[in-house]
């Protein structure tokens, strides 16, 4: 039986920024995927069945389904406009009356026009929680918006009762535009990871016995100690063994004022080093490092 035991990054770390790159697209996909099961758009569906998951392809594709989400948001607050006008009991809370030949029929035809095309992500969404026999917020919404519309059409085929298809035509607009507006904050947010990710430099400055040696991340290990010089990028996170220096961790903390780090002080890999150089003992890389969590955490 094989011993071979798994690398993890720490073990045998792989080039970091590649490294962070990769997890920022994979956790901002799972982020995005993970409070709806399908969504649809443009004709493309991003659920693969036989994988029980979602595929990823990229953020272009991602802007494709914000872009679908809008573009439904706005064809259903159009058509919501009509519904409200005509609709009984607007017209008796503001004390007018505007009616329509047939304006039951016509408020029905506009209002399944509403559920099935603003709603059809949701309807999808719930199709596939149902046959992976995974039940979440798609199920929620689409039961919500479908109780309403079937109830609502069946007063209208002769149901006693009365009809309030203004409440699902404004549901519907709300729960698009809040997933559309949801979407585009994860989208945003996976954007100022990636910044962060550019900010890690390339190769660190290893001190060794011999003197200074440039090495790329990949070879850096816990406790080696690297030389940071005026104006470049920390390597990795740390504590500082020798000198000291004036960082900038606004991209990483949002403190906008250079911050005073001592011999004994911890260091934040990716923020920038000021007019002076000192030495750093290297505590954490990998998935253990601190722009690794944020990535995570966000």
């Amino acid at each position: 039986m094989s011993t071979e035991k798994k690398k993890s990054p720490e073990d045998s770390p792989s080039e970091l920024k590649d490294h962070l790159a990769a997890k920022t697209e994979h956790v901002h996909e799972e982020a995005m995927t993970n409070d709806y099961n399908i969504y649809y758009a443009g004709g493309q569906e991003y659920y693969h069945e036989s994988q029980g998951g979602y595929v990823g392809k990229g953020y272009g594709h991602y802007r494709m389904v914000i872009a679908d989400f809008r573009k439904r948001f706005w064809g259903a607050l159009v058509l919501t406009l009509p519904i409200l006008v005509f609709s009984p009991m607007i017209q008796s809370l503001l004390g007018y009356q505007w009616m329509l030949p047939g304006n039951a029929y016509v408020l029905l035809g506009l209002s399944t026009t509403i559920y099935f095309w603003g709603g059809w992500p949701f309807l999808k969404g719930f199709w596939t929680e149902v046959k992976c026999s995974t039940p979440g917020m798609m199920t929620l919404t689409a039961l919500a918006i479908s109780v309403a519309y079937f109830y609502c059409s069946a007063t209208v085929l002769g149901l006693p009762g009365g009809d309030f298809f203004w409440e699902l035509a404004i549901l519907i607009d709300i729960l698009l535009l809040g997933h559309w507006l949801e979407m585009k904050s994860v989208l945003d947010a996976s954007k100022a990871l990636n910044l962060l990710v550019g900010m890690m430099p390339e190769k660190a400055h290893l001190v060794t016995e011999t003197g200074i040696e440039d090495v790329p991340l990949k070879n850096l290990r816990r406790d080696d100690v690297i030389l940071v010089k005026p104006g470049e990028e920390v390597p990795a996170d740390g504590i500082i063994i020798e000198g000291e220096g004036f960082l900038n961790e606004a991209m990483l903390t949002g403190e906008s004022n250079s911050i005073k780090k001592t011999t004994g002080d911890q260091i934040i890999g990716g923020s920038i080093n000021g007019n002076s150089s000192f030495k750093v003992r290297v505590k954490h890389i990998g998935e253990d490092s601190y722009l690794a969590k944020v990535i995570t955490r966000v």
